[in-house]
């Protein structure tokens, strides 16, 4: 997903607040109130009501809002209700690549991104043609249309996009054989938030 940018604590760049369960779209309205820039990445569920379904705009990636200012100024944003961590490791918090946070955007947009377990083996491909070409991933099932896991080092998350078969060509040295079966379903990551590295949470940065 391309080389992580350096760290420069007065430099505007992206980072990750972590917040209570169910406070993603609060939070990002905060932010906004305090002009502060941020990126809220949902996508669209359908829900099974007692009466009835309903579809809800649903953050990508639970308990996670992107929020775009200089480590310098953090406090500015863990000071606000419900925001309990920037999502780091060790002592430096995680830093989001500006490709990073365009990749999830056109995901949104274009591949119908959902989400997904983060991922370390399988084929990795990359898309060629489309409003997607250039992005990186792990094929990782074929039933009519592909699914391609988009993994985010920077933050330990993936989503997964939709895309034609055709579009997509293998990145190792083994060939890319398009009759191999795949799994027929792809495991979405749970509703509820799994318990948190403790590793990955950085000391320097909760509050």
């Amino acid at each position: 997903m391309g080389t992580l940018p350096p760290f420069d604590p007065f430099l505007p760049q992206w980072f990750v607040l972590f917040v209570r369960t169910n406070q993603e779209k609060t939070t990002a309205s905060r932010l906004d109130h305090l002009q502060i820039k941020h990126f809220l990445p949902c996508f669209r569920s359908l829900r099974q009501w007692k009466d009835r379904r309903v579809t809800l705009d649903v953050p990508l990636f639970p308990g996670y809002v992107f929020v775009h200012l200089p480590h310098a100024e953090r406090m500015r944003v863990l000071t606000l209700p419900n925001v309990l961590y920037l999502v780091g490791s060790g002592s430096t918090p995680a830093v989001v690549t500006d490709e990073e946070i365009a990749w999830i955007g056109r995901g949104l947009q274009s591949g119908n991104a959902v989400p997904h377990e983060c991922m370390n083996e399988g084929q990795r491909v990359v898309i060629t043609f489309g409003a997607l070409a250039g992005l990186k991933g792990i094929l990782v099932r074929k039933v009519n249309n592909s699914r391609v896991v988009v993994s985010l080092d920077s933050i330990g998350r993936a989503f997964a996009v939709e895309v034609d078969l055709q579009s997509v060509r293998a990145l190792d040295s083994k060939p890319l054989i398009m009759d191999q079966p795949l799994p027929q379903k792809f495991p979405v990551q749970p509703s509820q938030e799994k318990p948190l590295d403790p590793r990955r949470i950085s000391s320097a940065t909760r509050r």
